[in-house]
């Protein structure tokens, strides 16, 4: 790979032992890859800061970093095992708050922004088309690639907060235009009301290791969100490729190399093999976190109903929605608990909690093994019939 002299300085440690770590760290990556050269992003979105998911190890990692290390482009941080706030609520134990105050105090003193959320394109980390970012959060990379038509790889934690701190990544995978066109054409028929979760689900599983071009997808940029998430749960690409109607965009299809008729039945059928029983410890809403606009459209439809059921329900969402509609959190909370900085998948339920429904495709693949969940989906509309009468 190809160096400047100021990346050589880095890298030789002229400018403090953090930073050569971090570099040291971003062209190990590029040298596996490939990669011709650095290139400077404009934010970095970092992973791996629940206790639950990083343990002990990643404690003293982040700590050592920390001590010798700062970000020096704009970084988030993805969702903790808690909120910060309720987390006695949640039923967290003290021990668990402490490791977890830990990583909290770790990412602040690099400077990263305490969003503590799966989607920062919601709360202000929202890039633009044609820049280049190092994301680590599965669901808001491929949201990055394929709405917000930025680019990005889906980067480790590590990784992502060693080009948070040098400003910088390799160029290789989907930051090189060549590597971004679809390799397979999947004609999708209307998606029924609720099931869009599902259709990203089932097209992460056709799309395996290949971009998808999904001819005709019209989606609001909630379902684009849930969409995108399970789609990149179940398979191994951050990005699809699609065509609204009225698009006058052409993707290039000189690499699609096989087409895919995906029939509405075919989603029907992934909800039966997912619907479980009605028998829930756990309501889980937001994977990934709820938008202000979910929280209202919620709150309408709960605002005159009472509460039913005897599954707790968390409603997961980032704190700048949470701040935006006080009027739908008031609702909300009538139901169940309103949870900042935290979501299902990364929090310890697995200590309260056995049977979990959600209205998450995403859900649906990590459920059960970081949460160790018997897990059962249903739409979201289903979800607030059941837990109100």
């Amino acid at each position: 790979m190809h160096l400047t002299p100021n990346e050589e300085r880095t890298l030789a440690g002229e400018e403090g032992s953090g930073r050569q770590k971090a570099m040291e760290l971003v062209v190990a990556i590029g040298d596996i890859y490939g990669a011709e050269r650095l290139i400077p992003i404009s934010s970095a979105q970092v992973s791996g800061a629940s206790f639950k998911t990083i343990g002990d190890a990643g404690i003293r990692f982040l700590e050592d970093f920390s001590k010798e290390a700062k970000a020096t482009v704009r970084a988030s941080v993805n969702p903790l095992g808690l909120d910060l706030r309720r987390w006695r609520s949640m039923g967290i134990e003290d021990g668990f708050k402490e490791k977890q105050s830990r990583i909290v105090s770790a990412y602040s003193a690099m400077g990263l922004e305490p969003l503590y959320t799966c989607t920062p394109y919601l709360s202000g980390n929202r890039p633009r088309p044609g820049q280049h970012l190092a994301w680590a959060e599965s669901s808001a990379t491929v949201f990055a690639n394929s709405v917000l038509r930025a680019m990005t790889n889906r980067e480790g934690g590590p990784s992502a907060l060693a080009s948070a701190i040098i400003g910088k990544t390799a160029e290789y995978g989907l930051h090189l235009k060549e590597n971004r066109a679809p390799r397979v054409r999947i004609d999708l028929e209307a998606v029924p009301p609720g099931l869009v979760p599902l259709a990203g689900y089932v097209v992460g599983k056709i799309a395996g290791n290949r971009i998808p071009y999904l001819p005709g997808l019209s989606l609001s940029q909630d379902e684009h969100k849930a969409f995108g998430a399970a789609m990149a749960a179940t398979s191994a690409v951050s990005m699809y490729v699609y065509s609204d109607r009225g698009d006058r965009r052409r993707p290039d299809m000189s690499r699609v190399e096989e087409r895919v008729s995906l029939p509405a039945s075919e989603l029907a059928g992934c909800r039966d093999s997912l619907k479980g029983d009605d028998s829930w410890d756990l309501v889980a809403i937001g994977c990934p976190h709820s938008s202000p606009s979910e929280l209202r459209s919620m709150a309408r439809f709960l605002k005159d109903r009472k509460p039913a059921g005897d599954a707790d329900v968390w409603f997961c969402t980032c704190r700048k929605a949470y701040a935006a509609c006080p009027d739908a959190v008031r609702v909300l909370k009538r139901f169940g608990k309103v949870l900042c900085d935290t979501c299902m998948v990364v929090s310890p339920i697995e200590r309260m909690y056995k049977r979990t429904a959600s209205d998450s495709g995403k859900a649906m693949v990590y459920l059960p093994t970081l949460g160790k969940q018997r897990p059962t989906f249903r739409t979201t509309g289903q979800l607030l019939e059941a837990i109100s009468r």
